[in-house]
């Protein structure tokens, strides 16, 4: 929850890790541009770890600790910090771009970059009574990350996209202090209105093929349902029983959308990290459902 709450209060963090990168690159890197990124990432990062203490961690401090969490939330909230993790070096990777650096190093920072923020929430959590440091979460961290990576040094460019989108539920209501009270608390807290996916760009996967639209992906979704509590025994013991939730589904590709405003380019980079709706098909335990039309 955390993770995905700061990837909501700030898009971008810190760049120190331009110190170790300027002098190999300084003669093609905009110097200008680099000193805003990295004065602008810098107060955004400072300002994030402000307001999460005062959100998740001000009167939650104890000595730091361990927690395994990976049996919780049917591992809904690591898709939570796989999808962060990615979403982030995808952004940082903008961010050095517009400073001229080249694309390949661009992607490298920009991973690094989102590895040294995440871990810094993790840590946060070691210290919190109510969490603690999770390997399940790094672990997360780093595959998000390194899809991300991976696909920027085979491709150059990212095939399989990760994205995210919510559908409100009716459990919420019933404990509004552990999965939001009001829709916007929703979206970040209730699991079960959570939906990851792996939207595949079928444009780019056959190589440009001119017969396949631009805009049409093929997306698999993850989610869950019944979760009241995070362990399955808790559940059970209120009267819930959890499942999984697997989706197929048509996605839409706003990357292949060009506009001379880069107003405009920059909402299609931001709205292509969200799962439009469509319709899509669901596989759980108790059956297949079809969804005229599902977000």
């Amino acid at each position: 929850m955390k993770t995905f709450t700061v990837f909501f209060l700030i898009i971008q963090f810190f760049g120190f890790q331009a110190f170790a990168i300027q002098p190999t690159d300084s003669a093609q890197i905009n110097k200008k541009r680099l000193n805003i990124v990295l004065i602008g990432t810098g107060v955004a990062y400072g300002a994030s770890l402000i307001a999460l203490n005062e959100a998740w961690y001000k009167k939650q401090r104890t000595s730091f600790h361990f927690f395994n969490d990976n049996s919780e939330w049917n591992q809904v909230d690591k898709a939570g910090h796989f999808y962060s993790a990615y979403q982030l070096s995808r952004v940082s990777k903008e961010l050095f771009l517009w400073t001229n650096m080249s694309e390949k190093k661009s992607a490298i920072w920009g991973a690094v970059m989102s590895q040294a923020f995440m871990v810094t929430i993790d840590i946060f959590d070691g210290f919190s009574s109510e969490y603690g440091f999770s390997w399940g979460d790094i672990t997360a961290n780093m595959l998000g990350a390194g899809f991300f990576l991976s696909q920027e040094l085979i491709f150059q460019e990212q095939k399989i996209k990760v994205k995210y989108s919510f559908h409100h539920t009716d459990y919420a209501a019933s404990r509004p202090e552990l999965l939001g009270n009001g829709y916007l608390e929703e979206i970040l807290k209730d699991y079960n209105g959570h939906t990851y996916w792996l939207s595949f760009d079928l444009y780019a996967l056959a190589n440009k093929n001119p017969k396949i639209p631009s805009w049409l992906n093929l997306a698999f979704g993850y989610g869950a349902d019944g979760m009241l509590y995070g362990r399955e025994n808790e559940n059970i013991a209120n009267g819930y029983e959890s499942f999984r939730q697997f989706y197929l589904a048509i996605d839409f590709d706003l990357s292949h959308i060009h506009s001379n405003s880069k107003f405009v380019n920059g909402v299609l980079f931001f709205l292509d990290m969200i799962k439009l709706p469509a319709p899509a098909v669901e596989l759980n335990k108790q059956g297949i459902n079809y969804h005229w039309i599902y977000f």
